[in-house]
C-alpha cells in the first residue's frame, strides 16, 4: 500500500471524481474512500477517468455501522465494489469499533476474514479502534487487523493506540493527518489549526515547504500512513510534493511535542445510535 493517499472524506460527489482523476494524475496511487462519505461510485468514476489499470490503483473503502453482521457485511463488499466499479478491495475496514454493538462488529470482522480467504479483498483492516477495542476484537477472531485508521495529527498523536499497533505488526494510519481542517460537526468546535502551529511554520520555513507537507513529511518519517483529503488540484499536488525533502531528528521531536491529547473528531466509544443506524443505499 503507497504509504501516501487521497481521501475524500467530506468530498461533494460533484467534486470526487474529479479530485481522484486529479491525484491519479498527480503520482497518487492509493486512495481512501467508506460507505457512508456517500461517493464510492464517484472514486470508481475518477478512476476510469485517469485511464490507469485497476492494479495500478489501491483502493480503500470501510463498512458503515449499519451493515455490520456477517452476511450484512458480504452484502456491504457487494455494494462497494459495485459502485466502485471493480470486482476486488485491495482494503476493507470496519469503520468504527461501535462497542455498544460489538458482537456484530466481530461478526463483521468475521465476515471480512471470509472474504480474504476467498481473495476479494487483499487486505483487512479497522478504523478508530482503541487498545481495549483491538484486545477485544483478537480475542474473537483469527486474523490480525493489516490497518488501523485513527484520527492523528500533530495537537493529538494517541501513543498508546500507536504502540499497540506496533506491538501486533498493525499499520498505523492518520486521519485528519494535518489536522485543523476536517470538521466533524458537535466535535472540536474549540480546536486550534495545526497548520497555524508556529513551530510547524518555522520548520516549513527552514525547508521552503508548507505546513502541511512538513506533517505529511512527520508521518511518512515516523513510519505511519496517512490520507490528507482536497478536492484542489494545487492543494493535492502540493500533498504529494513530500518526497524531495526530510526533517531532523530534533524537528520530528518538536512536532512530537504538540500532542495535547485533545480529540478535535468523535470518540469511538461514544454510543451513537442515531448515526450508526445511518442506512447506505444499494446504488
Amino acid at each position: 500500500m503507497p504509504a501516501l493517499g487521497l481521501g475524500v472524506f467530506q468530498s461533494s460527489p460533484e467534486e470526487t471524481a474529479g479530485a481522484v482523476a486529479s491525484a491519479l494524475a498527480t503520482g497518487y496511487r492509493h486512495i481512501d474512500t467508506a460507505a457512508v462519505y456517500r461517493n464510492e461510485r464517484q472514486v470508481g468514476e475518477g478512476l476510469h477517468r485517469s485511464g490507469l489499470d485497476r492494479s495500478e490503483v489501491f483502493l480503500e473503502t470501510k463498512v458503515w455501522v449499519s451493515d455490520y453482521g456477517s452476511d450484512a457485511t458480504l452484502r456491504a463488499f457487494d455494494k462497494a465494489t459495485r459502485k466502485l466499479g471493480v470486482e476486488q478491495l485491495d482494503l476493507l475496514i470496519l469503520h468504527q469499533p461501535a462497542p455498544s454493538r460489538f458482537d456484530a462488529t466481530v461478526a463483521a470482522y468475521t465476515a471480512l476474514e471470509k472474504l480474504l480467504a476467498q481473495g476479494q479483498v487483499r487486505a483487512i483492516g479497522v478504523s478508530n479502534f482503541m487498545p481495549n477495542h483491538l484486545a477485544d476484537l483478537m480475542q474473537r477472531t483469527t486474523v490480525v487487523p493489516a490497518v488501523n485508521q485513527i484520527e492523528l495529527h500533530p495537537y493529538f498523536t494517541q501513543p498508546p493506540v500507536q504502540k499497540t499497533d506496533t506491538d501486533h505488526g498493525i499499520l498505523t494510519q492518520a486521519w485528519s493527518p494535518i489536522g485543523g481542517i476536517t470538521f466533524y460537526p458537535g466535535w472540536g468546535e474549540e480546536r486550534r489549526n495545526v497548520m497555524d502551529d508556529p513551530a510547524i511554520r518555522t520548520i516549513a520555513q527552514a525547508h521552503s515547504k508548507s505546513a502541511a507537507q512538513v506533517m505529511l513529511r512527520w508521518h511518512l518519517q515516523h513510519g505511519r500512513s496517512a490520507i490528507p483529503k482536497s478536492t484542489n488540484p494545487q492543494r493535492i499536488a502540493e500533498n504529494f510534493d513530500v518526497f524531495d525533502f526530510s526533517l531532523s531528528d530534533d524537528e520530528l521531536a518538536t512536532i512530537d511535542a504538540l500532542d495535547t491529547g485533545v480529540r478535535h473528531g468523535p470518540d469511538p466509544d461514544m454510543r451513537s445510535n442515531n448515526v450508526f443506524d445511518m442506512v447506505i443505499p444499494d446504488a
